[in-house]
């Protein structure tokens, strides 16, 4: 069984290089390579070794936040198994505005009345999206075309016609309606772009939406609440390598 790293302790007794799963609550404004590269040079340095695996289970959008799932040494090969784990999401949409990149990255480009959007409009239009959907990824994504992310087209101002991807979304919970923004959470399969998700939504109602913040809050059963924050977890692997 994958060793689950939750304490300083733990850091201390783990074999990294048989096999370790941590659990760190992404930042803002870091890639998750950032991320992954981080940890794997506090752990390079406490354990005095020249190279470690590390990798993550699915990535974040660097100003979203929230749950990486990393695994060092050989379970770096289980990997593939837990990018197929259903996903969590708190997200905040923007009625009224769409963006080229479905979310902040990029300005408006179109605004729309939303006033007059009301809870009931909201529900319906949320059933609708429910269950199994065909959904197509947005430009601004890692999705790589003849070895190209499609996020550098996108950039280049490049456009391509891509194809709509089956995904399953289980629920959708309506939390707080405060025009124009509405807070939702998400459970879906893996594959499932928020960001198209609340661009499709605005579509839907009329007015057009963009994805405004993104918080990841669980991957299958492992949640970002049992997670390290980054700056703690670097901290920690530096005390643990200078312990003789």
């Amino acid at each position: 069984m994958m060793e689950l790293i939750r304490t300083e302790e733990d850091l201390q007794k783990a074999d990294f290089a048989r096999g370790a799963m941590l659990l760190v609550d992404k930042p803002a404004d870091w890639t998750s390579f950032d991320v992954v590269n981080k940890v794997r040079g506090s752990l390079r340095r406490m354990l005095q070794v020249r190279k470690i695996k590390v990798g993550h289970s699915g990535t974040l959008d660097p100003a979203a936040t929230g749950l990486l799932v990393l695994c060092t040494g050989k379970w770096t090969r289980q990997l593939h198994d837990l990018q197929g784990l259903d996903k969590r999401y708190d997200a905040v949409i923007e009625l009224g505005a769409v963006t080229p990149s479905m979310d902040g990255e990029t300005e408006v480009t179109e605004r729309k009345p939303c006033d007059h959007i009301t809870r009931t409009d909201l529900e319906h239009v949320l059933r609708l999206f429910t269950g199994n959907i065909a959904q197509v990824p947005p430009m601004y994504s890692a999705i790589k075309v003849k070895g190209t992310p499609l996020y550098k087209l996108a950039r280049r101002g490049e456009e391509l016609e891509l194809k709509a991807r089956n995904v399953t979304i289980h629920e959708i919970a309506l939390h707080e309606i405060s025009l124009p923004e509405v807070a939702l959470s998400v459970h879906c399969s893996k594959g499932t772009y928020i960001r198209s998700l609340a661009h499709d939504i605005g579509a839907a109602l009329g007015c057009g939406a963009y994805l405004k913040s993104l918080r990841r809050t669980a991957i299958g059963a492992y949640h970002v609440d049992d997670a390290w924050q980054l700056d703690t977890l670097i901290g920690a692997l530096q005390a643990a390598s200078e312990v003789e």
